[in-house]
């Protein structure tokens, strides 16, 4: 149990900001989180390399992730539906156009791509840990990774 809680401690700020950017919602975000360390926490006597159970845990985040999406149809925050201070917070925001526009254009990615980029840029994690979680060759995760960055930047200068 220490062992766990400790391995935890360290990557749960990353996977909470990896389920948050693929859910889009802070309560499915929490319930992702929650269900992929019920089950890591369940089978972590199966993982026999202690060293890789961040890379473990996070792939058992994104299975969880998928599934909720599968399933839960979600539904764009709209502003009029804001509270007032919070409207107010938002506008004070220097950036805040800059951030919502960068999130429009994560989210017009591919289901995979935004995977990519959320492990990548939230998560820290590098290419070959990438292409280990989701089972495929390092290049081909480097190369959508590139793709998907460049769709970004080219969709933010319009």
């Amino acid at each position: 149990m220490e062992e766990f809680m400790r391995h935890y401690e360290e990557v749960y700020p990353q996977m909470y900001r990896t389920a948050l950017y693929y859910m889009r919602n802070q309560q499915e975000a929490e319930d992702a989180v929650q269900d992929a360390v019920l089950t890591a926490y369940e089978k972590f006597h199966q993982l026999r390399d202690k060293e890789k159970f961040a890379p473990w845990i996070m792939q058992i985040l994104v299975n969880r992730c998928r599934r909720r999406m599968k399933t839960w149809f979600r539904r764009e925050e709209d502003i009029q539906d804001l509270p007032l201070s919070r409207e107010r917070e938002l506008s004070q925001e220097a950036d805040f156009a800059m951030g919502s526009a960068v999130k429009q254009v994560f989210w017009e990615l591919k289901e995979e791509e935004r995977l990519i980029v959320a492990l990548s840029v939230f998560g820290g994690y590098t290419s070959q840990e990438i292409a280990a979680m989701l089972n495929q060759n390092h290049s081909t995760i480097r190369s959508r990774y590139r793709r998907a960055l460049q769709k970004m930047r080219n969709k933010l200068e319009v």
